[in-house]
């Protein structure tokens, strides 16, 4: 690759969509094709210029920040494995709400969001696929890959911020429903219990409930209806936490049916044979403050035909 000169040099202006994002980070996004080690390499030998100065990856731009870039050859991006090339389904029936700010979707069981420990293309990839015109979609929070319902993207880059402040301070309403084993017998309880996330020997990320080094964890959970030796709950989370509502049921003697992480596997091999084919956790209410408006707004994603069909069969248990 050939150094920067006066003469080659080009010059791009951030817009909205590259407000507060790492100039690492956006030069992924903005030089597609281009190799990341490449990109690493100019940034540190100061190639890369920000309104004329030398910046470190971890750059947090501005709104009518200037770049200066090299000249750089992209590389064509390699074709996927067989495996990934049938299409995935378009993402458009899924849509639950959409505006200039916001798009609300209703996320099917067994679509990871994002891409990465196997998976080549997650949704956030796809609707960015789907969407070549969008200057900025990113993702307010997660789902785990087995857990459908409500997931929000924001199509602004403050609105993703305002978002997640409301996330940080408790005023977005999350809740889920969860089958979990046994009886549950407290129409409401309020869990806290402090989650800390580790390592296993294997290198299997965990989360578990410790006194000591985790992080606060706050769930509340509601009794819905029993079924025999399961019980229907709603979980509202009041903080965000990984695997909070899977690892905080857990801890209580209450899995959650299908877990297969922290859940009872003698349980989840019987409900497999009555026809539970993945967790039963669905995210069915997601309540934020509009970022645009301030009015409150409110998604819903009705109970997928799996999981209904599922609890319909469990009636008289």
């Amino acid at each position: 690759m050939k150094g920067l000169s006066k003469e080659s040099a080009r010059w791009h202006e951030v817009g909205e969509e590259g407000e507060a994002q790492r100039v690492d980070n956006y030069l992924l996004r903005l030089l597609k094709g281009v190799p990341k080690s490449h990109i690493y390499r100019i940034l540190r030998s100061g190639e890369v210029r920000v309104n004329s100065g030398r910046v470190r990856p971890e750059y947090r731009l501005a709104q009518g920040d200037r770049l200066r870039l090299p000249p750089m050859e992209r590389t064509p991006v390699a074709s996927p494995p067989r495996s990934d090339r049938v299409p995935a389904p378009r993402l458009t029936a899924e849509i639950l709400y959409e505006d200039d700010a916001l798009l609300a979707l209703d996320k099917p069981a067994g679509r990871a969001v994002h891409g990465g420990s196997g998976v080549s293309l997650g949704l956030i990839e796809q609707l960015r696929r789907e969407r070549p015109e969008a200057r900025f979609l990113e993702l307010v929070h997660r789902l785990d890959r087995d857990t459908s319902g409500v997931l929000l993207l924001a199509k602004k880059r403050s609105a993703l911020t305002a978002l997640h402040a409301q996330l940080r301070e408790g005023q977005a309403l999350k809740r889920y429903d969860a089958l979990v084993k046994g009886r549950w017998t407290m129409l409401k309880r309020v869990i806290k219990l402090p989650l800390h996330k580790y390592i296993r020997p294997t290198g299997e990320r965990r989360v578990r409930v410790d006194e000591e080094e985790g992080k606060t964890a706050h769930t509340i959970v509601r009794l819905q209806r029993g079924y025999g030796e399961l019980s229907l709950v709603d979980a509202e989370l009041k903080t965000g936490r990984t695997h909070q509502i899977r690892v905080h049921l857990a801890h209580l003697g209450h899995p959650i049916a299908g877990d297969d992480k922290y859940g009872d596997f003698e349980l989840n091999k019987r409900l497999t044979r009555q026809g539970l084919r993945r967790m039963f956790l669905h995210a069915h209410t997601l309540s934020v403050i509009h970022p645009a408006s301030g009015e409150r707004i409110t998604f819903e994603a009705p109970l997928p035909a799996d999981l209904a069909d599922f609890l319909e069969r469990q009636e008289g248990t």
